[in-house]
């Protein structure tokens, strides 16, 4: 079970927080008694994006249907786009 903090807590203890997220553990942030945060570490995978959405929706963070797949395909393939895009942004 992850440890607990209150905002409070988290705002006054941070870098400790932080430790303990490297070491691997996951902690929750409460507001009034309510969890309403996760701070835990990052995960390094080389998972495809199929994989990860069948973990998500096995933990019920997301939801599946029919239009799944469809809905993630791109819609177009232009080589240089973030290029392009990154160009425009910086103009």
């Amino acid at each position: 079970m992850p440890e607990i903090y209150s905002t409070y807590e988290a705002k006054a203890k941070l870098s400790e927080i932080l430790r303990k997220v490297r070491a691997g553990k996951t902690i929750r942030i409460s507001h009034r008694g309510e969890p309403v945060a996760e701070v835990r570490p990052i995960r390094q995978t080389d998972e495809s994006l199929e994989e990860r959405l069948v973990d998500l929706a096995h933990r019920g963070a997301l939801v599946r249907t029919a239009r799944s797949k469809e809905l993630l395909a791109p819609i177009e393939k232009k080589p240089g786009a973030l290029k392009r895009f990154l160009e425009d942004r910086d103009a």
